[in-house]
């Protein structure tokens, strides 16, 4: 289908040789030499593109475009100027032109701007597809080595890039052959973790960072009363490609000096993993240096009740005997509030924003049918968590913190993984209720879908009795008891988990930040 152009220009007769080039290349294009005439034209016809000189007689170009706009918002409309002038270029920018371009100007200039911004979608989605099919086989064969934790990292960050890169395009088919290629890796990555977690735990072999060593590692170093304060946000359940998404808004307000991903322990369920990172310690550490505090499971009461008790008693060991407020948001008045307080923290060494909007996500996405179908996808649930947090409270206060000169760090205690394969599993009435981990006295299983820990001491966990046994799913499977089978599989199936053992749940991001 031939694009329309309408370029608007009193000098258009000087202009003919650049008409004709853009008409053999087969463009259909309007001219007119003047604002009045283009707005006109405009009204009565809806163009794919407008060419407008700034520099016209009557009805300037700011003027046209500023009218233009108003009958048609969406058509893009490239500014040609003589003038340098940044007024000009702030005025042009501020009424949303899609291109700005310096007189004179050659015929190879605009064509360059009609191919950006009539079919750029198109060759943008063709190079990337391009690109991903030569890099195809070398991810393939990356995946057939052996891996360090470090390498399993670098690979994560490629494919959640191809991912985000690929959403973009239109072409299907690259984005199946991707996610191919991506279960492959956690099938890969579940079997480098089984054989392996017990030495990272135990500080042996190539063990990573974990989430029981991340506050030491990352946040206290930073922590100076004499500096300007440090808020740790902690965003639950928060994966490395969700980061990505917000990265780039944030990024406004906040120059990324670091970031890298830390391995989170298992369970990769809050419970476990939030409460290692806010107590330095292990579970069945906590269990015994906090009586009382470490709630099992079967008990009831938040298993995440004590979290500021644990962060003034990790401060003290660390020698970080400092002044700090600790808050969680779990809904969106307690967001409002904290946003409108900020200025009572400034004096504050530390403070900790736990924010619990992405859990809940993941949650109501299994729970409610308007959620399962507004995040049906990955690249849905990346949409939805943007959108939500655009128009947030937690956005509000990353802006109060830049605006007042905190500096900041983000990150998250565990990922999601969308289900996709059931599991069998047989516990008694005791054992818990997740379905990407399980633990009791009587589990029956299929053994290729798990991680068997008998042992939990070995790994750090608490146990309820002597025969106590962990079980952690693989890739993306979910446990499932027999009764009802089918109808739990139709119920559970695409919904988004954690708990186990997948490169999204256990490969999670963190990102030191100073304000602009």
């Amino acid at each position: 289908m031939t694009a329309t152009i309408l370029w608007a220009d009193d000098e258009i007769d000087l202009l003919r040789p650049h008409v004709l080039f853009l008409e053999e290349k087969g463009y259909a294009v309007d001219t007119v030499n003047n604002g009045l005439d283009a707005v006109e034209k405009a009204t009565e016809k809806e163009y794919d593109i407008v060419f407008l000189d700034e520099n016209m007689p009557g009805l300037s170009g700011l003027e046209t475009l500023a009218r233009i706009k108003l009958v048609r918002p969406r058509v893009p409309i490239v500014m040609i100027t003589k003038s340098e002038e940044e007024h000009i270029m702030e005025g042009a920018i501020g009424g949303k032109i899609s291109d700005y371009l310096i007189k004179p100007v050659n015929p190879n200039q605009i064509l360059l701007s009609l191919k950006k911004n009539l079919e750029g979608r198109r060759l943008v989605s063709e190079k990337t597809t391009s690109d991903y099919q030569q890099q195809f086989r070398q991810l393939g064969m990356r995946l057939g080595d052996k891996h360090t934790t470090d390498e399993w990292k670098e690979l994560y960050t490629e494919l959640v890039r191809w991912e985000l890169e690929l959403s973009k395009g239109q072409d299907q088919g690259m984005t199946d052959i991707l996610r191919s290629q991506w279960a492959e890796a956690n099938e890969l990555f579940s079997r480098f973790v089984i054989d392996n977690y017990v030495d990272w735990v135990n500080g042996r072999g190539d063990a990573p960072l974990q989430s029981h060593q991340l506050f030491k590692a990352k946040v206290a170093p930073l922590i100076d009363e004499k500096k300007s304060p440090l808020f740790m946000v902690l965003i639950d359940n928060l994966r490395l490609d969700q980061w990505r998404v917000l990265e780039p808004i944030i990024s406004e307000f906040f120059r990324v000096e670091e970031e890298g991903l830390f391995y989170s322990i298992l369970p990769t369920a809050t419970q476990y993993a939030r409460n290692a990172i806010f107590t330095g310690m292990m579970p069945s550490e906590i269990e015994k240096r906090h009586p009382g505090k470490w709630i099992s499971e079967d008990e009831e009461g938040s298993k995440n009740a004590h979290e500021e008790e644990f962060i003034g008693a990790m401060l003290k060991r660390l020698g970080k005997d400092v002044k700090y407020s600790y808050h969680k948001i779990l809904n969106l008045n307690a967001g409002r509030k904290l946003s409108e307080s900020l200025n009572n923290l400034m004096d504050n060494p530390l403070n900790v924003i736990v924010y619990n909007f992405v859990d809940m996500l993941s949650h109501a996405r299994t729970e409610m049918e308007v959620i399962r179908e507004l995040a049906e996808d990955d690249a849905a649930y990346r949409s939805l968590t943007k959108s939500w947090f655009e128009h947030s409270p937690l956005f509000d206060i990353i802006k109060g913190i830049a605006e007042r000169g905190g500096r900041m760090v983000i990150t998250t205690d565990h990922g999601t993984v969308r289900v996709n394969e059931p599991s069998k599993v047989v516990g008694d009435r005791n054992t818990n209720s997740n379905l990407r981990y399980k633990h009791g006295r009587n589990l029956t299983y299929e053994n290729r879908d798990v991680l068997v820990v008998k042992d939990p001491a070995t790994v750090f966990l608490p146990k309820a009795n002597v025969s106590t046994v962990y079980i952690f799913a693989k890739s993306d499977r979910f446990f499932v008891y027999p009764n009802n089978y089918n109808h739990f599989v139709t119920y559970f199936r695409h919904t988004f988990q954690h708990g186990g053992i997948s490169l999204e749940e256990m490969l999670v991001p963190w990102a030191v930040l100073n304000p602009r």
